[in-house]
């Protein structure tokens, strides 16, 4: 895929994901803007990404995304692809989570996909040439997950969101979509289920078991990156507002809520009518261990 020519800004790059889809991007001929909230993070990337430049700034307050829009124009001379990777946790069940660990979390991910976005579609629509915003959402976003209800919460915020931008940018040529990664990460080796396989592969060098990259969908950040540069090239022009799934052997389409089952009652329903009727089938609930 060749993404000669294009412009990416990449937030929450300094490590991980962001530094994989960073590093992604650059291999494909992009020009990066990486970004981290640590100076010392965002000069390592920089020495890994070829060619990127860097701003150290945490996302959320507006002044940091229109500097991230402004260091790609200075840079480069346009912004065409915009990742929202950026973010933090701050795990606890509902009644221990305090105010702060509740803001923080929802200032990173959330306002800080929003602000981004804003400052990255207003530059994308000056400029009239289409673009790219890519959304980094989460499978806690689609089931929610025990004791995230703070990163649950943003998560499934930025899916919603990707589908109302993806309406109101469709004239401006300008495509949305979340992306919902399963990677090892510093967050996924907590998972007990996962922990001891991906240690294993660590220390041995071998991949991961079949039974981790095919079953569950998990595998190395790197597997992630195909999908986020095949979004960002002109070759995905047509797909937007929608939410994509992948991870180790495993891409797959989230679907959209939608009405499961529906039944009518002449009149309306009152509580007596209701209690005597229900017979839905329940949802599933949870990221499945």
């Amino acid at each position: 895929m060749d993404l000669s020519g294009k412009v990416a800004v990449v937030t929450g790059s300094g490590r991980g994901l962001g530094l994989a889809y960073a590093k992604a991007l650059a291999t494909a001929g992009a020009s990066v803007v990486v970004n981290d909230v640590e100076p010392a993070a965002v000069d390592a990337a920089v020495a890994e990404v070829p060619g990127s430049v860097g701003v150290a700034a945490a996302v959320g307050a507006t002044e940091s995304a229109e500097q991230l829009v402004a260091a790609a124009v200075e840079a480069f001379g346009k912004l065409d692809v915009l990742i929202t990777n950026a973010g933090i946790l701050r795990d606890r069940v509902l009644w221990k989570m305090t105010d702060d660990d509740f803001d923080a979390v929802i200032k990173t991910h959330l306002r800080g996909t929003f602000t981004c976005a804003r400052a990255a579609a207003i530059r994308m629509r000056e400029q009239g040439t289409g673009g790219r915003l890519i959304l980094i959402s989460s499978p806690a976003g689609q089931r929610g997950n025990f004791g995230q209800t703070n990163y649950a919460a943003a998560k499934a915020g930025i899916a919603a969101m990707a589908r109302t931008w993806a309406l109101e940018l469709a004239r401006s040529e300008i495509t949305v979509n979340a992306v919902v990664p399963v990677a090892a990460t510093e967050m996924t080796k907590t998972i007990p289920a996962f922990a001891p396989a991906i240690e294993e592969a660590e220390r041995t060098g071998q991949p991961y078991p079949a039974w981790l990259r095919h079953d569950e969908g998990l595998g190395t950040v790197e597997d992630v990156t195909g999908l986020i540069t095949f979004l960002a090239s002109d070759a995905s022009k047509a797909i937007t507002g929608q939410a994509i799934g992948v991870g180790g052997d495993k891409l797959a389409l989230w679907s959209h809520p939608a009405e499961k089952e529906v039944v009518h009652r002449d009149g309306g329903w009152s509580a007596d009518d209701i209690a005597g009727s229900w017979n839905f089938p329940s949802e599933t609930y949870g990221i499945p261990s």
